[in-house]
Parts: structure tokens; C-alpha cells; sequence
């Protein structure tokens, strides 16, 4: 499962749980929904920060993956010499009779 999604789903865990204890409250519904937005919000800044930072590694990693191979991509484009990650020609099948 990636990070992102475990840290989405424990956001919407947490929300859901502080909205549960608060329905036994007698108040507003609305103040209900607002205040365990903001408790939820809170408690995911101290329960959530394993998964918050693991999230955040993986987007790191993929920008730095994405520049990675946009700096290759400009590079073969203004035809300056890399060595070839994969030094084996591909393999063609003969051509069959026509």
C-alpha cells in the first residue's frame, strides 16, 4: 500500500473517530464537523508522523526520478553522448517471406 494512501485513509480514520465521540455531545452539527476537522487535524500532526514522512520520501524520491530523466531526455535531444544503460542490441526475429 503507499504511504500516501495509508496517510489518507488515517486522516479520514482520525476524522472519523473524534466525529463519533463528539456525536454524543449536544451540540450543533455543523460545530461538530468543524471541531473534529480541527481535533483530527491536530492529532494527525503527532499520531500520523511516521506515515507523513514516509509519504513525503516517496514524493521526493519520484521528483527527483522525474528530473533524473528529464535532464537524460534534454540531453539525448541536443545529441550529447551517454553511454547506453542497456549495452545489448535488441533482438529482431527474421523477417518472415512476403
Amino acid at each position: 500500500m503507499s504511504a500516501a494512501l495509508k496517510y489518507t485513509l488515517g486522516r479520514i480514520g482520525l476524522f472519523v473517530a473524534v466525529l463519533a465521540g463528539l456525536w454524543l455531545v449536544d451540540m450543533n452539527v455543523f460545530l461538530k464537523l468543524m471541531l473534529a476537522l480541527v481535533f483530527s487535524a491536530a492529532l494527525s500532526f503527532f499520531l500520523l508522523r511516521g506515515w507523513r514522512d514516509e509519504m513525503a520520501g516517496e514524493i521526493a524520491e519520484a521528483a527527483e526520478r522525474r528530473r533524473t530523466e528529464k535532464e537524460r531526455l534534454r540531453s539525448a535531444l541536443a545529441g550529447e553522448d551517454h553511454p547506453n544503460p542497456n549495452p545489448d542490441p535488441p533482438t529482431q526475429a527474421p523477417d518472415s517471406q512476403r
